[in-house]
Order: C-alpha cells, then structure tokens, then sequence
C-alpha cells in the first residue's frame, strides 16, 4: 500500500508552479514557465521520495495551454526531453507511482461537439506528459464521467461511445471516479463493465452520492477491483474527509489520524493505493504513512516535531510542553497521541501571548546577527503585538525577512511562516 497527495507540496521550498494569461503565452515565456515547473516537479519528487511517499498525482497545469495548439505551439515533449528522462529515472529510483487528473472541463459525454473535441486534446495532453516521463501504464489519468444533461441513461452512452473512439494510449491510463453529485459509484462501475476502464472509488464521494447507505467503503473497493487487471497497477482509491462547518464536499484542511485509522484498519488487507484529497497536502501524508508504518521510529516523530514545534509554541504552551514530555521516551513510538496532540493545537488560534512566545524563541536564531536598526524594529513591533496595538502576522512577516536575510535553514525548512 502507497499513500500519496496531489498536486502541491506544502512547506518544501522551490515547489510551486507558475502559469500565464492567454495574452502573455509568448513561446518564450511558456518555455521559461515550462523549464520551472519541470524542476519545481523534480523536487516534489526528492521531497516525496526522501519521506516515504510513494504515490503523487501531478498537476495539470504544469505545462500551461498544452491542450489548446493555437496558443501554446511549443513541441514541449521534445524541448524538455531530457528533463523528461531524468524526472523518469526519479520517479523509478523511488517507485512512485504518479497519476494525472483532468479538471472539471474535460467532458467525454457532452452534448457539444466543440466540448467532447477538447476534452480528447486533454486526453491526448496528459497522456503524453505521462509518456514523455516514461512510467508504465500503472500510472492513470483519473476523469469523472461529466454531466447528466437531463438524460442520464443517454449521458452515460454517449461516455461509452466517446470512450471508444479514443487512441488505445489513453484507453490504457483512463480510470474513472465516482463524483458527488452526479454518478454515484454503482453507476461508474456499469460504465466500466461497458468500457473495460478501471473504477477509482472515492469515499466522501460516496457518502455524499450513495446509490446503497448500507454498503460500505470496503464492498464498494472490493466491488471496484474487479475492475483492475494487471497492467493497470495496484488499485488506486481516493480517501478524503468532511471539513466542517463548510459546504458538503469540500475537503478538510488535514486529515484527522482517528477517522484515518479507523478507515485504514477496515482496507488494510486489500492491497490498494491512497490519493489523500486534503488542504494540507504532503502534511497529511506524511501523518498519515508514519501513523501506518511497522517499526516506526522516534526518530521520524522529531523530525516532524522539528517542522511543527512554533506551529504548536504559538498555539498552546500546554500542548508544547506535553509534546515534548511524549517525546523523552526514546524507546517508545506514539504516533498516534502525536498527531492527536499536533491536531488539538492546529484547532486553536494563536493569541498575542502564546504567538510571541514563539516569535522569541525564533528571534533567538538570529538576535546576534541583526542589526541594531533590526533588533529595534523587531523589539517595537513585538511591543506593540504585546499592547494589542499590532498584529501577529505583521511580527512573523518582519520576521521571516529576517530569517531570510541570515538564511537560517532549519527555521525555513519548518512549518512556522506556513500557518
């Protein structure tokens, strides 16, 4: 089993993507964009493979206007074809498994010629990314199977006859998923049945968008397997959580290690992969993958502790103080409490009092490197935090310039200027 996230790496620096608009998508400048997302996705992938995360799902928009020829003329595969190769042996050198997932856009089943015309040049698109980097047909494109249109017998034909006339290169990576408000999972597996493509569950899907209440999580993955044959790689499943007191299906800012585990302890006998659908992306993971692993170590718990730890000062000098008593016992790995203590923090909101004493103790780094024009600046705006005449975030700003300023690796590296 792979636990994996999509798209964003979240506090791993020189990761994020860049795009353009229609008017400045010169060959030029999409070249420029392209060559830095390619090496913004080299080292997502170092990340990934550096903390045990084996599946990853790689954004569509990392070659910006790939499917639309009259504005990006690029023959972008053979351009970068050697950064192509090297994010290949990357992706073999971790076995990590990536996938790719069309958006919202990419309708097979419309009505709308014009539509159906351009979701096959997404197709065709994502399809080439994924052979341009060399992966086996393990590695798929998730797509939903579009829209009802009033007619849902006659959408769900129209998907199968569209299906069928695409190239066997992209037959060989589509797998199609579930969604929430449209095709409950039953109604996806018919569809494959007809297609012979693979079913991705997703179970907030499923729970929002449910053809059977009584059927669980694990009768409709064992029912989806039936779907997968050997080329198509281990079964991929989509895992997500409710966010609260938000709309119905929007996906939680981090993935709860109770609920996780109590899902995780139901599937783990069936040999499938998890693409966690989380706000917090490689956070998630992470807690996630050492909350499963056999024979953790302390180890891997200070290392989080060391990304988290201002994150939590900030928050609660209780929940510090018991992290770190938790953590004294080299002998012992409570991954579990861990989290569920790292979780109780995130949920409260750093006050004046609790946030600068963090802030000092990130001071501390650099107090004997700042100027004396710095340190005054610094001492008047946490006075003025203190006096509520201030704000927190206007003191970390200042003070992750400085933290830049005298490049203090181990304070960038961790998760304090990410909340």
């Amino acid at each position: 089993m792979s636990i994996g996230y999509p798209c964003i790496a979240v506090g791993v620096a020189d990761t994020k993507q860049k795009t353009c608009r229609k008017a400045s998508a010169t060959e030029e400048h999409l070249s420029s964009l392209i060559e830095h997302n390619l090496t913004a996705l080299k080292h997502i992938i170092e990340f990934n493979g550096q903390h045990q995360i084996r599946l990853f799902r790689i954004s569509s928009d990392i070659i910006p206007f790939a499917s639309d020829k009259e504005v990006n003329t690029l023959n972008w595969s053979e351009q970068f074809s050697e950064q192509f190769q090297e994010l290949g042996k990357l992706i073999r050198k971790y076995s990590m498994r990536v996938s790719m997932h069309p958006g919202q856009y990419t309708v097979l089943n419309s009505p709308d010629e014009d539509v159906v015309k351009r979701a096959i040049a997404d197709l065709e698109y994502h399809t080439l990314f994924l052979n341009s980097l060399g992966v086996d047909s393990s590695s798929k494109l998730i797509l939903h199977v579009g829209g009802v249109y009033g007619d849902k017998d006659s959408a769900m034909d129209r998907f199968v006859d569209v299906y069928n006339t695409l190239s066997e290169n992209v037959k060989d990576r589509l797998v199609i998923e579930n969604d929430d408000r449209s095709y409950t999972i039953e109604e996806v597996l018919k569809i494959c049945e007809r297609t012979g493509a693979p079913a991705v569950y997703d179970n907030l899907h499923n729970a929002i968008n449910s053809s059977d209440d009584s059927k669980s999580d694990t009768y409709w993955i064992k029912k989806a397997k039936e779907t997968w044959k050997t080329k198509d790689g281990r079964q991929k499943t989509h895992y997500s959580q409710q966010q609260m007191n938000n709309r119905t299906g929007s996906h939680s800012k981090s993935i709860g290690i109770d609920e996780f585990m109590k899902y995780y302890n139901e599937v783990e006998k069936l040999d499938i992969d998890i693409m966690l659908e989380v706000k917090d992306k490689n956070l998630s993971a992470i807690k996630c993958i050492l909350a499963t692993t056999e024979n953790g170590e302390i180890k891997d718990l200070e290392n989080e502790w060391s990304r988290y730890k201002y994150v939590v000062l900030e928050r609660s000098q209780e929940i510090y103080e018991s992290i770190q008593s938790l953590l004294q016992d080299q002998s012992s790995y409570p991954v579990i409490p861990f989290y569920r203590l790292i979780e109780a923090a995130l949920e409260e909101e750093p006050s004046n009092t609790t946030g600068v004493n963090a802030t000092d103790q990130v001071w501390d780094y650099i107090k004997n490197s700042a100027t004396e024009k710095e340190q005054d600046k610094y001492q008047k705006l946490l006075q003025e935090v203190k006096n509520e005449e201030n704000t927190l975030k206007k003191l970390k700003t200042y003070l992750k310039q400085l933290i830049k300023k005298y490049d203090q690796q181990d304070i960038l590296d961790s998760l304090y200027f990410e909340f």
